[in-house]
């Protein structure tokens, strides 16, 4: 390769135009990335704002959400430790938020969430300047939507995906295509080996859905009905937590509630693991970045932020955690093997099916009071 190409392919990378694998492949530099990174600082990407940006930020998210690569490389960059709090629930996030001093920087809520931490003062309007790696026009329009309530954007894009269920075809050779066949099977043949979420939007959700009512349902009646599912239910599950992985991989579970980048990683070691999207709906959603109130080093918490919008980085997050992006760049960056995966991207007469998670949800009392009750029994 000639300067002027090695050149050209070196800015567009900067850019973000093409992940680091494509630069390193085309230009032959293969190992030599750790030299050359040391050498010349220049070749590696560097955040947004990397001065002053003290030392430590405190990131909440979920489990198994992010590339560990990526998370050291902007330690690197920038001298600021990273501190993950992993959690499992939108009740449990706003809880903690409400009850103040959660000291974290970054959290990563989900779409239907966001106007009740805007409406309750708990997170910021974001400063867009301070994240210029974030670029609306190639973002899908469904998926960013409620980053914006009236009109204030508080919150910018991280990825999207649907909830199903992963099936250990080794353990329970029939084949599942529905909700109904899930709660009857957890009973049944499968007994003492299913987990549900430790979360309220999704169990409660695709109970509801077991008797053909709407994901978000708040109807008394209705939830009356998923409730008595719950409890028939529940001495024959294995565990309530939204940290299914390791136990999934153990075999201690065989079938569990699951998001779509959890099932992305787990069929990459037990190709026996069969991601569902139950035929009759179930949920679609997305999740963003936003910043807290509280938040205290909003400096750092934009630079991380913005460093995860670069293409080439979010596309590197997407090759470790499996969840598809909504960024349009990131996207074009994938291996075609992960674009033409049915668990990243199903088939449009399945995603046809699915509800968005809606705000009624996040603070309903009844739905509250039956997760409870459900997990106390």
């Amino acid at each position: 390769m000639d300067r002027k190409a090695f050149l050209h392919e070196l800015r567009r990378w900067q850019k973000g135009s093409v992940s680091r694998r494509h630069f390193f492949g085309v230009t032959g530099l293969g190992t030599a990335t750790a030299v050359l990174g040391t050498a010349m600082p220049g070749l590696r990407s560097r955040p947004a704002h990397a001065a002053d940006l003290g030392s430590q930020l405190a990131l909440a998210t979920w489990p198994n959400y992010h590339n560990q690569a990526n998370l050291d490389q902007f330690t690197a960059d920038t001298g600021v430790a990273i501190q993950l709090n992993a959690f499992g629930s939108n009740e449990e996030m706003l809880a903690k938020l409400q009850a103040g001093g959660t000291g974290w920087d970054v959290l990563v809520p989900t779409n239907y969430t966001i106007s009740t931490y805007a409406e309750l003062g708990l997170i910021e309007p974001l400063d867009l300047s301070k994240l210029p790696n974030f670029d609306p026009a190639t973002n899908e329009a469904r998926f960013m939507a409620e980053g914006t309530v009236d009109g204030v954007v508080y919150a910018v894009p991280k990825n999207w995906g649907t909830t199903g269920f992963l099936v250990n075809t080794a353990k329970l050779t029939k084949p599942l295509t529905s909700w109904k066949e899930f709660w009857d099977v957890a009973q049944a043949e499968a007994s003492g080996r299913v987990m549900v979420h430790d979360y309220q939007l999704t169990t409660i959700g695709n109970a509801l859905i077991y008797f053909g009512y709407s994901f978000n349902s708040v109807d008394p009646k209705e939830l009356a009905d998923a409730e008595k599912l719950l409890l028939d239910a529940k001495p024959h599950l294995f565990a309530i937590s939204s940290d299914y992985q390791p136990s999934i991989r153990s075999e201690d579970a065989w079938m569990t509630v699951c998001w779509t980048g959890d099932a992305t990683q787990l069929r990459r070691d037990m190709p026996e693991l069969s991601y569902v999207l139950g035929k009759e709906g179930g949920e679609i959603w997305s999740d963003f970045f936003a910043i807290p109130k509280e938040a205290p080093n909003k400096a750092a918490a934009y630079a991380f932020i913005d460093f995860l919008q670069t293409p080439a980085i979010n596309a590197e997050e997407v090759e470790a955690h499996g969840y598809p992006p909504i960024d349009s760049r990131a996207k074009a960056l994938l291996p075609q093997e992960m674009v033409n995966d049915p668990v990243l991207y199903p088939a449009a007469d399945l995603l046809s099916a699915l509800e968005f998670g809606a705000a009624a949800t996040l603070t309903d009392p009844n739905r509250a009071e039956i997760m409870a009750r459900f997990k106390a029994a």
